[in-house]
């Protein structure tokens, strides 16, 4: 399935895992895909948490009203703010009840568990959240409906070709990841 420019929303709060957060970013860029990156916190620099400060677009409430064919939470420690965020909670839950694609790696999924977005799904993550999160799948993507997961900064590219698969097509994503010179690409979901 082919979307018409697709645009994405990649939710940044301090503490964010770099690689989770702009892996995704440059390939759906490199597919065609119009990547918003808002900040939730009170500046538009956002600082992950190996100290890579992030010039975000806008800020998350200038865009609360917007619909986005793709939502994506990545990782890392900020994800504890997130989770406690009702404007990144409201926005999960309206992107699944317009039955819109949401994607998140690592920690990320317990923001969708907060949502109440995980219940009755398949999903992976990171195994720390495994005690909140027992059922998670031992492999680097998981797709479940609208829903794609992932494990981690190491399946950063397994993660963001899914994406790309899903917004686009099995051709856009192989070609991206020919041009990044990846040998070869996953195929457990």
């Amino acid at each position: 399935m082919t979307i018409e420019d697709p645009t994405v929303l990649v939710v940044l709060g301090e503490g964010f895992e770099e690689v989770e957060a702009l892996t995704p970013v440059d390939l759906l860029r490199r597919a065609g895909a119009v990547v918003t990156l808002a900040s939730t916190g009170d500046h538009l620099a956002v600082t992950g948490r190996n100290q890579i400060t992030v010039h975000a677009d806008v800020m998350l409430e200038e865009i609360q009203s917007r619909d986005f064919d793709l939502v994506v939470i990545p990782g890392g420690p900020g994800v504890k703010a997130l989770r406690r965020d009702p404007r990144v909670l409201d926005l999960l839950r309206a992107q699944a009840g317009r039955e819109a694609w949401i994607g998140s790696i690592c920690a990320g999924p317990t923001v969708l568990h907060e949502a109440g977005l995980l219940e009755g799904r398949r999903y992976t993550g990171h195994p720390s959240i495994a005690a909140e999160l027992p059922n998670l799948e031992p492999i680097p993507v998981v797709e479940s409906g609208r829903i794609v997961t992932s494990r981690g900064a190491g399946t950063a590219l397994d993660f963001s070709l899914a994406l790309v698969e899903r917004l686009f097509d099995a051709a856009k994503a192989n070609e991206i990841a020919a041009s990044i010179c990846l040998a070869e690409r996953p195929h457990s979901r």
